[in-house]
């Protein structure tokens, strides 16, 4: 009997040594759990969870109740964009290498030992070129003229300097350009965008949006161009990028003045700074669709007052965005020009010619196809750009 307890506990610790030895063998055989400085090497703090999801608690932070994340993927925080103080100054380099021909063509040519007749057809020929128009060029030449005669002096410094003073002037200084953005009444501030198809109103909006929030204003986004889900996408990426809240409809050809009633109803019950409103662009020649922002306006002004009608023009289409302004201005009474493209065109007398036409102010220049490339209007900071000052 003693005999056989002797076997079966030989047995047993057999059996455990075993065992023993084995685990240890395998051990020696796998990596350590936390080497991931090799090529391959997957750690913990970025180990795949099921159906591609990233670990709670590792990487990424893990969503909030009732927030969906995207696999694989944390959910961006919204940018912070600059303030707009001193964005149009930043700029000029760019403005500077598109308008100094321009500018130094007029320098040329006050600079010359003799201005006679013909040297000032040339002045007034070049102005006209660069789409000021021909009655504003005129008036700019003759004030012009009779400086230059009383000062008595064409040195280049004096002739810029005489240059710069007429062409701010032109631009008109004094002119309000401030862009009404705040909340009143309990209400927020609504802007109304327009214009014709491929001017950038869409790419506005959500640059306009960068420019108020990097001001610290909020924002909601009212996506009424219901004709191009593209554009209700494009417009929901710009909030996104920098928090601010977008309404659309979930159907294309949905009616676009319902989708700007509860984007600013929408605007109001949350409380937030600014709504702005992008809408589908559209022939100046076409009756109906002006007809239509008419309506919208119309509806948007049964909860909130429109604060700014924005027409959105491409610097690079010259005399024929002065129809398209004229046109516009007749259906929404607009405010404010923003001046897309400026950057690419040496045509910056359209600023003068379209005020003159619309006469409202230019308030907001695009200068490139980054996001912070929408600024404010300052004339002075425009005029050196153009004389390369």
């Amino acid at each position: 009997m003693d005999f056989l307890i002797l076997i079966i506990a030989l047995v047993v610790i057999l059996a455990i040594t075993g065992s023993l030895l084995l685990v240890r063998t395998r051990r020696r055989a796998l990596p350590p759990a936390h080497q991931t400085d090799r090529p391959g090497a997957v750690g913990l703090q970025d180990r795949p969870g099921p159906a591609g999801q990233e670990v709670a608690g590792t990487g990424a932070a893990a969503a909030a109740p009732g927030v969906t994340a995207v696999p694989g993927a944390a959910r961006p925080r919204p940018e912070q964009p600059p303030p707009s103080a001193g964005r149009l100054v930043r700029l000029r380099g760019r403005l500077a290498r598109s308008q100094s021909a321009f500018g130094s063509v007029l320098l040329t040519l006050l600079s010359r030992d003799a201005l006679d007749d013909q040297t000032w057809e040339e002045i007034e020929d070049t102005l006209i070129t660069a789409d000021m128009g021909v009655t504003p060029a005129r008036q700019l030449v003759e004030d012009l003229r009779t400086e230059v005669k009383v000062a008595g002096s064409r040195g280049t410094a004096d002739v810029r300097s005489l240059l710069r003073a007429q062409l701010i002037a032109a631009i008109g200084p004094d002119q309000d350009r401030s862009l009404h953005t705040a909340r009143h009444g309990g209400r927020p501030a609504v802007l109304l965008v327009v214009g014709v198809n491929g001017t950038g109103k869409t790419t506005t909006c959500g640059k306009l949006a960068r420019v108020l929030v990097g001001d610290g204003r909020t924002v909601l986004l009212g996506a009424a161009d219901t004709f191009r889900a593209a554009a209700a996408d494009q417009l929901e990426t710009w909030g996104n990028r920098v928090g601010a809240r977008v309404v659309r409809s979930d159907r294309d050809g949905a009616d676009p003045a319902s989708v700007a009633f509860e984007a600013v109803k929408e605007g109001i019950d949350l409380g937030v700074d600014t709504v702005i409103v992008d809408t589908a662009g559209r022939l100046h020649t076409k009756t109906g669709l002006m007809d239509e922002l008419g309506k919208i306006k119309r509806v948007i002004s049964k909860q909130a007052e429109v604060d700014e009608v924005l027409l959105v023009l491409d610097a690079t289409t010259g005399q024929n965005g002065l129809r398209q302004a004229r046109v516009f201005g007749e259906a929404v009474n607009v405010t404010g020009i923003v001046l897309t493209k400026l950057d690419g065109t040496a045509k910056g007398g359209i600023v003068i010619a379209v005020q003159r036409e619309l006469g409202v102010p230019v308030k907001l220049v695009g200068l490139g196809e980054g996001p912070d490339d929408l600024a404010p209007f300052e004339p002075a900071a425009f005029v050196d750009a153009i004389l390369g000052g």
